[in-house]
């Protein structure tokens, strides 16, 4: 009589598979949410557009902030004197020994590195000593930097994978929750509400800045009258 062999995982083989479907389960869960996050800000960009095509003209506020915006960005650009700390230069080079794309193993990972770098070399600029310690322990925390084969090897990386999909799942329901918190998805939200009881909220809206801005160059004309 034939007996099968049987073959017994070990411990760490058993937790690594535990650990994948964990971590499948999380990447369905994630890509509905990715899902819904560009859903939403595609709806409320549209919403915007339609918005700023109807409202948005009528309002002259926007280029004096615009101006002023330019203004202060050309006087920055003029004035800056770039002399970055010991500091700053130290732990710029801590980060791009550690995550330059000339270390990269595959073409995904040198993507990957490239727009870290980027935002590395921004951050530098900008002497942003925050962001460089936030980009480098990022990296140090993701499974990319673990290197190496095997099941423990494997086990740890999973484990960093189930770690930053929970860390995106809560950064996209705070991003949801933000956007909710907006003033024009509260408008949005209102001229839905309007549009169930015949009211077109976007036009009377339109109407009564038409008013204002006719009132406001009616008193122009009268003053450039007066004074000749």
């Amino acid at each position: 009589m034939e007996h099968e062999i049987i073959h017994k995982l070990t411990p760490e083989q058993e937790e690594l598979e535990k650990k994948k479907a964990e971590l499948a389960v999380l990447e369905t869960e994630l890509a509905e949410k990715e899902l819904n996050l560009v859903t939403f800000q595609a709806e409320l960009s549209s919403f915007e557009n339609e918005y700023m095509r109807v409202i948005g003209i009528r309002y002259t506020e926007l280029d004096r902030i615009e101006a002023q915006i330019e203004e202060y960005i050309a006087f920055l650009e003029s004035d800056r004197d770039f002399k970055p700390s010991l500091e700053l230069k130290k732990l710029y080079r801590e980060v791009a020994k550690k995550i330059h794309p000339d270390l990269a193993t595959d073409d995904e990972e040198r993507q990957r590195r490239q727009e870290l770098m980027a935002e590395a070399n921004i951050a530098y600029e900008n002497g942003n000593l925050e962001k460089l310690k936030s980009i480098l322990q990022d990296w140090e925390n993701s499974p990319e930097s673990i290197k190496g084969e095997g099941i423990s090897f494997e086990l740890i990386r999973i484990i960093r994978q189930i770690a930053q999909s929970r860390d995106r799942l809560k950064s996209i329901q705070l991003e949801i929750t933000t956007l909710e918190q907006t003033e024009l998805f509260q408008l949005k939200t209102k001229i839905i509400e309007a549009e169930k009881v015949g009211q077109d909220l976007l036009a009377d809206m339109a109407n009564e800045l038409d008013k204002q801005i006719n009132s406001a160059m009616k008193k122009l004309k009268e003053l450039k009258t007066k004074f000749g």
